[in-house]
């Protein structure tokens, strides 16, 4: 898989997470430990993706 390709893998993952936080978030009763595993999950893609883009800028 290409860089560019893999990166864009990564950033729809991280769109997904973000949709399904903001669900869990509205919903009422939802639990926040799963919130903050996605949260945290979320970051790591971020954190990816960031390291990735800047192996590619050296």
């Amino acid at each position: 898989m290409a860089l560019s390709a893999h990166i864009a893998e990564l950033n729809e993952k991280h769109r997904a997470l973000e949709e399904k936080i903001d669900r869990a978030v509205a919903s009422p009763g939802s639990d926040d430990i799963e919130i903050q595993r996605l949260k945290r999950e979320k970051l790591k893609l971020k954190d990816e993706m960031e390291r990735l883009q800047r192996a590619t800028r050296h």
